[in-house]
């Protein structure tokens, strides 16, 4: 190899190690902080790796897709003056975490909420909230949908029964099946450079935070491709928009469109996607951030904090 070909791939390394050793460092905090925090401990339930923080009522906080519960850091310090315990989810396969190899073929979204749903009664959580951001989010809505009676409410951030409507309005589970069979095979051949140089694409919409991009970054890089591309299927192809009807808790929705104003987006317009989506579900509230992109934890932390604060605090349980 020639000087200058290896000052070039010298080049393209070097970013995807900055992120992945800001990841490895972000992981480490976590564990300082797990440590200092009284009561904090960490665990594994059947493969996922779930952090408990302080003591109260039980909020199980769920991240989104190749993503560590680290995004619920800062939801979980604020909500801790209302005396709230959290279990912050990292799901397997995700993030550095081993996927789970004893995962129902074709199910892991299912298979991963009965797992949760086996933590909450395992566990003797007595009808704790429910928080999931966009993959999170949907596995919530689909916990809810199969056992009504096991949460309190749903919070759901930046997330909606049917992935594919956000796109598509004519979208069924049928129409969408070859195209994300296309998006699970495209994931799935790319070599880890091809992977690596799609990130900046794919991530740079998910958040204003330049460090939250880095920690996007880095999980991506670290997570089962495997376990992200049967995902990324399932969300693609699972319509839960008319099972919501059968959730009976309070839910509240936030959503995020500043990300799509380039494209032609407004709050209302995209307002109207998350109504359409929620249609069938009885008494939901929808909240849209005025200038958060889709972390809206990192981007809109103290309008998501009041947010959550206001639909689960005393007052909201009376």
């Amino acid at each position: 190899m020639t000087n200058t070909q290896t000052a070039a791939a010298r080049s393209r390394v070097r970013p995807a190690m900055r992120a992945l050793v800001g990841g490895i460092a972000m992981a480490c905090a976590l564990q300082a902080v797990a440590a200092t925090t009284p009561g904090a401990s960490t665990t594994t339930f059947r493969g996922i790796q779930i952090e408990v923080i302080g003591q109260g009522r039980p909020v199980l906080m769920i991240p989104g897709f190749n993503s560590a519960g680290e995004t619920w850091r800062k939801t979980c310090e604020a909500l801790q003056v209302d005396r709230v315990q959290c279990h912050i989810v990292t799901l397997p396969g995700f993030a550095g975490q081993p996927a789970a190899k004893d995962a129902r073929p074709g199910a892991w979204t299912s298979d991963m909420g009965d797992r949760l749903l086996a933590y909450v009664r395992e566990h003797k959580l007595e009808r704790p909230v429910a928080m999931g951001h966009s993959l999170g989010g949907f596995l919530a809505m689909d916990m809810a949908v199969k056992q009504p009676q096991a949460f309190e409410r749903l919070v759901i951030v930046d997330s909606l029964p049917f992935y594919s409507a956000a796109f598509n309005p004519v979208a069924t589970s049928e129409l969408m099946k070859p195209v994300a069979e296309a998006t699970r095979a495209g994931m799935l051949g790319q070599d880890d450079a091809a992977f690596r140089a799609a990130l900046p694409m794919h991530l740079r919409g998910m958040s204003r935070d330049p460090a939250g991009i880095q920690a996007l970054t880095a999980w991506s890089l670290a997570s089962d491709r495997a376990t992200s591309g049967q995902a990324m299927y399932e969300l693609m192809t699972r319509d839960l928009r008319g099972d919501v009807a059968a959730i009976r808790v309070p839910t509240l929705v936030l959503g995020a469109w500043a990300a799509y104003q380039p494209m032609g987006a407004t709050e209302a317009s995209t307002r109207g996607v998350f109504e359409a989506g929620y249609r069938q579900l009885p008494g939901v509230r929808i909240e849209m951030s005025k200038a958060g992109y889709h972390f809206l934890m990192w981007d809109d932390p103290t309008w998501l904090q009041a947010q959550v604060r206001g639909f689960i605090g005393a007052d909201a349980q009376q």
